[in-house]
């Protein structure tokens, strides 16, 4: 059984400018762990998967379509394909969130 720590998974600056790390991705689904400090966003996109947000920890604003809510700790959050998405940490703490996309890219 493979057993995926994710506090001790190494991260690194993407392209977007927040700390990702690689939890998992087989061509079934990819899971990524995105670490955004106080002020950091993931800037408006979209991917031509399903996508959903789990926040792990902290708060934060995310937007989905035309639509931007402040989303907290153990939300879930679905995203449908071909929709803008973007992330910011606006609520003065760190916002932690597993980004899980399906089928993987």
């Amino acid at each position: 059984m493979e057993i995926i720590k994710m506090d001790q998974v190494e991260g690194s600056k993407n392209k977007r400018g927040v700390i990702a790390k690689g939890l998992l991705k087989n061509d079934d689904v990819q899971i990524m762990n995105l670490v955004l400090e106080p002020g950091d966003e993931v800037g408006e996109h979209s991917v031509p998967v399903n996508v959903f947000f789990y926040v792990v920890e902290g708060s934060g604003r995310l937007q989905i379509g035309d639509e931007s809510k402040v989303v907290e700790e153990k939300d879930i959050i679905p995203c449908p394909p071909n929709t803008k998405m973007s992330l910011e940490a606006d609520q003065d703490e760190k916002f932690v969130v597993l980004n899980v996309k399906t089928p993987s890219l």
